[in-house]
């Protein structure tokens, strides 16, 4: 699976970008074609046209978001298709611009986003989103050599550091970790890269370490693993301190050793994915889409890993967001909501 996962990220990254250049911009969805129909009529989505935000080459985002637009104009002839962003903080700003109609984002930024703070404090402005579904667990990486005086989140002083790209979740939530030390992006030599960009800097002596959050396997932290030896970084004590802090969204996760052949395994700050559309969605398209999803999950599977964590049981848990009336329609008619 991960030899395989290794090979297709490329391709799909390069398509999704390619797609996304050239795909007019999605408008909102509106009223059904089905609309008027019966009760019993199945609604008709052909060549609805819905933008998916994702996120940048190398990470998970950009290679699920791909594969749920597919899986959408195949099953729903829809014409979805997913745009490249920095990720979670640019995507829930896409959603409030009216640029998306469906996001994946973290579930810290879509709280900030929902009640207008941190990043979207004033002037920047809230966004009126309500979440879809937990879709997977994003694990915050923190990736040096193997060797490297880089041992604890301390030893980054001084060192030439990634935070993730501008406008993302793992800039965010990598900050918080920081101040979790006592520490401040101001300690290191910061740059702000994807997390390929990220690697091929750490494996070419550019970078000292870097910062990414994602589902597991990160593809670029993957091809890194099998080019080099390389080293995770504990953050067990920043965790509590950043759920006391932020919410109880933050929680301690694993890496498992075997995930990138490190040493041992590793205990990182993690967090729910989400996705999210506009208040204003079509309901009858919410519940479309998740039944999509749902029950072709074993298509997501064979896109990324993450997609094993698509479950029934656990879409509706961990949301700090409020959820879509189309959502919890759908979630009533499996007999799986617990709101």
């Amino acid at each position: 699976m991960r030899s395989a996962l290794r090979y297709l990220a490329p391709l799909v990254s390069a398509l999704v970008i390619a797609a996304a250049c050239a795909a007019p911009r999605a408008t909102a969805p509106t009223a059904t074609a089905g609309a008027s129909a019966s009760a019993s009529t199945e609604p008709d989505f052909t060549g609805k046209t819905l933008n998916i935000a994702t996120g940048a080459t190398g990470a998970v985002y950009i290679i699920y978001g791909a594969g749920i637009a597919e899986l959408l104009n195949k099953k729903l002839k829809t014409q979805a298709s997913s745009q490249s962003t920095p990720a979670s903080v640019d995507n829930m700003k896409l959603i409030r611009d009216g640029k998306a109609d469906l996001a994946l984002t973290q579930a810290d930024i879509a709280y900030d986003a929902v009640k207008g703070q941190g990043r979207f404090a004033p002037p920047e402005g809230k966004v009126d989103a309500k979440a879809l579904a937990v879709m997977y667990t994003n694990y915050l990486h923190l990736v040096t050599k193997d060797g490297s005086p880089i041992n604890t989140v301390t030893d980054l002083k001084g060192k030439r550091v990634s935070l993730g790209p501008a406008g993302s979740g793992t800039e965010v939530k990598a900050t918080r970790v920081l101040e979790g030390y006592a520490m401040t992006p101001a300690d290191m030599q910061v740059q702000r890269l994807s997390s390929q960009d990220a690697a091929d800097a750490l494996r070419d002596g550019k970078l000292d370490a870097f910062f990414f959050d994602g589902g597991l396997p990160i593809g670029a932290v993957l091809d890194l693993s099998n080019s080099m030896k390389i080293k995770l970084i504990d953050q067990t004590d920043a965790i509590k301190k950043m759920a006391d802090k932020y919410g109880s969204f933050y929680f301690a996760a694993k890496i498992p050793k075997e995930t990138y052949k490190t040493s041992a395994d590793v205990t990182v700050a993690g967090i729910a994915n989400l996705l999210v559309v506009p208040s204003t969605f079509d309901p009858k398209l919410a519940s479309a889409i998740l039944k999509t999803m749902l029950d072709n999950r074993a298509d997501l599977e064979k896109v990324h890993p993450a997609a094993l964590e698509l479950k029934l049981d656990t879409m509706t848990v961990g949301s700090p967001v409020d959820f879509h009336q189309g959502a919890i329609d759908f979630y009533k008619s499996r007999n799986a909501w617990k709101g």
